[in-house]
């Protein structure tokens, strides 16, 4: 398998999250320390200003440390769970308007992680995590990103991920159908999503989704070499 990666936009971007993070947490204490020492209102409010804006700070810490600053980082997992597919397939990381873009035999898939703990459900037409305790309660609120909604994000990079296709690709080229995957990458992830408009699976489960779609619904071999003679070139093999 072909892996390409924005090396440089995942160094910036974690630097940017360690950063954040350490002048936030230093804001928060700092701002809440000085606001029981000095009686001044007015300096007082100021302090406050700053205690939230380190706050904010620290949340955009975390955001950018979740997907760029922990090992091992979401496109090593899901590197490492599709290690073996063949070199038929690449996977591009950061380097189209889809964060995870995979074109092989199986199509062309946007892969979208999520790093959410507990249970996984949609219910009513909403995704919704739960479960897990007073701990990972408290850091679904405090120390990762709410689940939102998936099939939103899906939609928003297809569509995107189609127009730069049409961009890149020769006028008659033909633009094949591009899918969704969504992967719950966290080890205590409980997934009930018969439901679900979108396929969602743990990573060990790729490989075999990928390969189940390669033999349900190949893509044209001529469609697949020029996707992947359009698209970026420099990367590894695995």
């Amino acid at each position: 398998m072909n892996i390409i990666t924005n090396e440089r936009l995942i160094k910036r971007n974690s630097a940017i999250g360690k950063v954040t993070s350490l002048v936030g947490m230093l804001m928060l204490v700092g701002g809440l320390i000085a606001s029981f020492q000095i009686q001044d209102p007015e300096i007082v409010m100021w302090l406050w200003a700053a205690f939230i804006f380190g706050f904010v700070l620290s949340q955009v810490g975390i955001y950018f440390g979740n997907r760029w600053g922990r090992i091992p980082r979401l496109d090593q997992i899901i590197d490492k769970n599709l290690k073996g597919l063949g070199r038929e397939y690449s996977i591009y990381h950061y380097m189209t308007p889809a964060a995870h873009l995979l074109v092989g035999p199986a199509g062309v898939w946007t892969i979208l992680p999520y790093y959410q703990s507990g249970r996984i459900s949609f219910t009513k037409g909403r995704w919704r995590a739960s479960g897990g305790g007073f701990l990972q309660a408290y850091m679904r609120i405090f120390g990762q990103e709410s689940i939102g909604k998936p099939d939103m994000d899906a939609r928003v990079e297809i569509d995107s991920l189609r127009k730069y296709l049409f961009k890149i690709l020769a006028e008659d080229a033909v633009i094949p159908e591009i899918r969704a995957l969504l992967v719950f990458t966290h080890p205590k992830v409980d997934l009930a999503l018969e439901d679900a408009p979108l396929p969602a699976i743990t990573p060990r489960e790729i490989k075999d989704s990928l390969r189940a779609a390669a033999k349900a619904n190949p893509l044209p071999k001529d469609t697949l070499s020029a996707l992947q003679a359009a698209l970026p070139q420099v990367g590894k093999e695995t």
